[in-house]
């Protein structure tokens, strides 16, 4: 489908190069394009679906968003509002998206909506929906605190008609199959911030190092100097436990505790050394004429989105065996 046919470790090292742009909303576009609204298609969906939607989205010839998060339903996905109504050879789609990364400019949405009145995680599908079709409406570019060269949008849809045929899959197994969609999309925002963490750490030594307080640098303070040695240390542990993860999800195992980890401690990690790092900067550091000021706005959406941090902990003391059963 003009893909290279190569494993998922060469995600992973595409998307660390891509953590040598330095914001964070252009990793995360390409991202939702390579790692978060294709992973079902190419899965699970028919040949026809894959040349329709998968063939373009590959070739960069389309965008694509993804509709799961609702203004309701963030990453308690199993509470989600969508419907989409079977009525002979297609589903009537009515509800809203929220958060939808790329929305205002995308071709297609690989979109989450309940298709019956079953059980929660067994009543919902993965469509295919083009965005130019009637009934659906990009209600707004939403304002936000970073990954601002990304667009975000809120979507309604009105009685949106679109052929069963764009099923992904199987009926009912929509949140089976995002659920697996969500282990690649974790992978990836935890790949994505390992660059720009290190490049933080190194331009908050070279200006430390020359900036003169008291007669002495900053850097000179052992403080300043111990500090940096240990966020340093950190990033390196959060690599290895990426590649670690990688390779077991390469080799065909559930990988959703380390995964869930991985993303836990990328987003506790990447608030960590924007806002030690930033503290060093002193006065400069609260401008935006500096790089670690973007990142402490743009990588400060990684303990939310894709699953908050409180959503990982949970599915980490799951297999732990040490939730609270209901």
């Amino acid at each position: 489908y003009g893909g290279m046919g190569l494993d998922f470790s060469y995600n992973i090292a595409v998307a660390e190069e891509l953590g040598n742009i330095h914001c964070g909303g252009i990793p995360m576009a390409i991202g939702v394009q390579a790692g978060m609204a294709t992973p079902a298609l190419t899965r699970f969906g028919s040949d026809e679906l894959k040349k329709q939607f998968l063939v373009p989205t590959i070739a960069g010839d389309v965008v694509a968003c993804l509709g799961v998060s609702e203004a309701g339903a963030g990453s308690d996905v199993a509470n989600i509002k969508t419907t989409a109504v079977r009525k002979g050879d297609e589903y009537v789609i009515n509800g809203g998206k929220m958060w939808t990364t790329s929305g205002c400019q995308a071709d297609w949405m690989c979109l989450l909506a309940n298709t019956s009145e079953g059980p929660l995680h067994r009543n919902k599908s993965l469509l295919c929906l083009p965005m130019n079709l009637p009934g659906i409406h990009v209600a707004k570019k939403i304002d936000k605190l970073g990954m601002r060269s990304s667009d975000t949008a809120q979507i309604f849809f009105e009685d949106v008609r679109v052929p069963s045929k764009n099923l992904i899959g199987e009926e009912g197994k929509g949140f089976t199959y995002q659920m697996l969609q969500f282990q690649e999309e974790r992978l990836w925002a935890v790949a994505t911030v390992l660059t720009p963490l290190e490049t933080i750490i190194q331009e908050t030594i070279d200006y430390t190092r020359q900036r003169k307080v008291f007669d002495q640098s900053v850097l000179h303070n052992q403080a300043v100097h111990f500090r940096l040695a240990e966020l340093a240390t950190e990033v390196e542990l959060l690599r290895s436990l990426l590649y670690r993860t990688v390779a077991l999800y390469v080799e065909g195992n559930n990988v959703t505790k380390f995964a869930s980890m991985a993303k836990l401690k990328a987003g506790r990690l990447a608030r960590e050394v924007t806002d030690s790092c930033l503290q060093f900067w002193g006065g400069m550091g609260f401008t935006s004429e500096v790089l670690v000021s973007r990142f402490y706005r743009d990588l400060r959406l990684l303990s939310i989105g894709g699953g908050t941090d409180e959503t990982m902990l949970s599915i980490i003391c799951k297999y732990m065996e040490t939730l609270p059963s209901k």
